[in-house]
């Protein structure tokens, strides 16, 4: 399994990013792409194009078809604040015909570093721990759960 943190440049910076913490508990199964508009990952397009990728994309929306997370080996997270991630989305055009997955957590977020978190969202790293349980890598999940648990505790 793969899963790619598409991260916006601002959130490099930023102390409260969990997509960090993501990186460095689950090694070379999670790889960070900083996202450029006019310039886009040409391996992240390609795997959208071939369909072999889907977007973890939050809640369902009228007319969207959504795949089971059992059906993909590779994933791409908008690793952002909400408002980056919608403008990234939608700057995005090769975004629009990518497969899309959606996650159904059994627990809200326990995220508490940012303000304006989206009602039934998760962080980068919840969504992370969320597809590392899906597909059967539990004994990372709870690795990354403990590490985001003191990591949110600051």
């Amino acid at each position: 399994m793969k899963i790619y943190l598409l991260t916006h440049e601002r959130e490099l910076l930023r102390p409260t990013n969990t997509g960090s913490i993501a990186t460095t508990a689950c090694g070379e199964m999670v790889q960070r792409v900083v996202w450029q508009r006019r310039h886009p990952d040409p391996e992240i397009v390609e795997l959208i194009q071939a369909g072999d990728a889907a977007l973890v994309y939050p809640g369902v929306e009228a007319g969207l078809s959504l795949k089971p997370v059992s059906a993909f080996e590779t994933f791409i997270l908008l690793d952002a604040t909400w408002q980056e991630a919608r403008k990234m989305y939608n700057r995005s055009p090769h975004f629009k015909g990518a497969e899309r997955v959606s996650l159904d957590p059994a627990i809200e977020s326990a995220y508490c570093l940012r303000r304006n978190q989206r009602e039934g969202g998760l962080c980068t790293a919840e969504c992370v721990i969320e597809l590392l349980q899906a597909k059967g890598f539990g004994a990372m999940a709870e690795n990354l759960r403990e590490e985001f648990g003191r990591f949110n505790q600051r």
